[in-house]
């Protein structure tokens, strides 16, 4: 199957001019800072594609750009208030650089109250866009640059999905291919459905298309992005189920891993767990955000299970991959939760025994149903029961890690330690290995065997290619 020509994306030309008389002929620099979930980097890395294609070279550096983009979260406060302080940081450097274009894009520029802020309190601000209207960044940049006026565009509306856009990757062996975008659940505290709207699948072709040129190009992992990926498949003319469709990029060949992210437990059946366990490229791990061990707050929170259904979904798993590593987001202290519910997390999570967890305390979200829900708890409390919860886990991983010494393992190699030299790379299960070795290795899977653990971090050594 022939590669698709990228789309012919309008005012692309204009923008690369404009921002090349604006510099008087010199490269123009854009730096794009992401904040948040992975989906979040697949679009920051679509964003930079579209600024390749006008001729921009990247920096971290405020003070060499001529081109900032804050690509943003809105998933919990402190990921918004890290945004407006380093946005109101930006100040003094279009201060020092007039010609600076500065746009904020992402999650929270779809929430109104937060593009109201930004007009009325940063007035420096030139472009401000949603999710859904990235494909739009060079005819906002010919209205900001040729009008000199401000642009605020939220692509309320707009197709999903414009397939054939340029990408930026950051690695040159780990991808991100998102397969849907959207979320149906409305769990009462998250704010996703609100800021990237319903679900929406992109069609199987498109995927399978992406993932075999990235094989093709040697990328050794590609992870399957969705808000709630073992959704995919709703709204296609021609049905598929997530599963079908990792049988039928796992049946690609090639040396490499196929991940995936996020599942939703409600979604998580035996076929896509049979699936993996009889891949030949998807790991046996899976990330199963299940929130709260406790079944009053789970059902407060629209989860759509309870916590035995959650449980037997382990136990299935379990019973066809024995060997399968669970990774999971835990939310502490959801208004009214009590200690002694939360004394049923803690209990889920030593009855599961997690490789590894992302938990957060209760952060509320305007528009979301939470938010509006009684909240006695102070939060002095609820760090304490946070700070319970990690003691837990660390234990958990220090048992974890113990069992492991010993064992030979496959990994891929991430990067270089510039510091200590030591090389870093990922188990299937993954976990991270710190061992001795060449830069060549960077990019590369190997093996090697652990020596020592340390938490959630292996000592090894290299025993083979």
């Amino acid at each position: 199957m022939s590669e698709p020509a990228l789309i012919q994306v309008p005012f692309l030309e204009e923008a690369a001019r404009l921002m090349a008389e604006r510099t008087s002929g010199r490269t123009p620099v854009a730096l794009v800072r992401t904040y948040g979930c992975q989906q979040n980097v697949a679009d920051g890395e679509l964003i930079k594609g579209l600024l390749d294609e006008m001729g921009f070279s990247f920096t971290e550096d405020p003070e060499q750009a001529d081109l900032i983009l804050l690509n943003t979260c809105a998933v919990r406060e402190h990921a918004e208030d890290r945004v407006f302080g380093n946005l109101g940081a930006l100040k003094n450097v279009k201060r020092r650089h007039p010609g600076l274009l500065i746009g904020v894009c992402g999650c929270m520029s779809e929430q109104a109250q937060v593009a109201e802020k930004i007009r009325k309190s940063f007035p420096f601000v030139d472009i401000v866009f949603g999710t859904r209207a990235i494909h739009h960044l060079p005819e906002m940049m010919v209205s900001a640059l040729n009008e000199s006026r401000r642009v605020f565009y939220s692509g309320q509306g707009d197709q999903a999905f414009v397939e054939g856009l340029p990408v930026h990757r950051d690695s040159s062996f780990r991808a991100w291919v998102p397969v849907m975008t959207g979320c149906d659940n409305f769990c009462s505290y998250c704010i996703v459905p609100y800021v990237r709207g319903r679900e929406k699948s992109r069609e199987p072709e498109d995927i399978l298309r992406d993932c075999r040129e990235l094989i093709q190009a040697g990328y050794k992992e590609i992870t399957l992005l969705g808000q709630s990926v073992n959704s995919y498949g709703k709204g296609l003319d021609r049905p598929i189920n997530f599963s079908e469709l990792l049988r039928r990029i796992d049946a690609l060949d090639g040396d490499y891993r196929l991940r995936f992210m996020t599942s939703h437990p409600k979604d998580a059946t035996e076929e896509l767990f049979s699936t993996m366990a009889n891949a030949r490229h998807i790991p046996h791990c899976i990330h199963l955000p299940f929130q709260s061990g406790n079944d009053r707050v789970l059902r407060e929170m629209n989860r759509r299970y309870d916590r035995q259904q959650y449980l037997n979904l382990i136990h299935l798993a379990r019973s066809l991959m024995p060997d399968i590593h669970f990774t999971s987001d835990v939310i502490v202290g959801f208004p009214g939760e009590t200690y002694a519910e939360f004394q049923d997390t803690l209990s889920l999570i030593r009855e599961v025994n997690f490789t590894n967890l992302f938990t957060f305390i209760y952060s509320p979200r305007e528009g979301t149903v939470a938010a509006k829900m009684e909240d006695p708890v102070s939060h002095a409390e609820k760090t304490r029961w946070f700070a319970e919860l990690l003691k837990v886990q660390e234990a958990i991983a220090a048992d974890r890690g113990q069992s492991m010494v010993g064992e030979t393992l496959r990994v891929l190699v991430e990067e270089q330690d510039p510091k200590t030299g030591l090389l870093s790379g990922r188990t299937a299960g993954g976990l991270v290995a710190l061992f001795p070795g060449e830069t060549q290795w960077v990019g590369q899977f190997t093996w090697v065997q652990v020596t020592e653990a340390r938490g959630l971090q292996l000592l090894a050594k290299q025993v083979r290619s």
